[in-house]
């Protein structure tokens, strides 16, 4: 289950979210200005950014975590890339959730590129992240 305050449409995201864990997501949906200002408290990063994902550090039996998603950022991606809203959200939202799960595509030797490539083909969706910023 996923708890979001925003009026979007959610039902794919919880669809990926039951399918990628048992446990249940906190989704947050901001605009530039406050992904940019949780970007800077939280990471000392003073830039914006598409996606951020928040695991929790204590062990929570039903909450894996929190992912902020830049609804502006989606909607100028959806619209560079071709695709949809939903499926640039989704592809954001499978990106956040494998961090959740503990995946580190800077770290990795591939690992989280390859599941990411997995989920991305079973829900039909365009290019993964990992991808487009490797080709970009």
């Amino acid at each position: 289950m996923i708890f979001c305050e925003e009026e979007v449409e959610i039902s794919f995201l919880e669809k990926i979210a039951n399918k990628m864990s048992d446990k249940n997501i906190e989704l947050v949906l901001v605009d530039e200005k406050t992904m940019l200002e949780i970007n800077l408290s939280q990471r000392g990063i003073n830039k914006t950014t598409d996606v951020l994902s928040f695991p929790l550090l204590d062990n929570c039996e039903n909450l894996l975590g929190s992912i902020v998603i830049n609804i502006d950022e989606v909607k100028k991606k959806a619209l560079e890339f071709k695709h949809t809203d939903e499926e640039e959200m989704a592809l954001l939202f499978i990106h956040a959730m494998l961090h959740l799960q503990g995946y580190d595509h800077e770290k990795d030797q591939g690992q989280m590129r390859q599941k990411e490539q997995e989920w991305i083909n079973f829900f039909k969706l365009p290019k993964s992240l990992i991808i487009r910023v490797e080709e970009g």
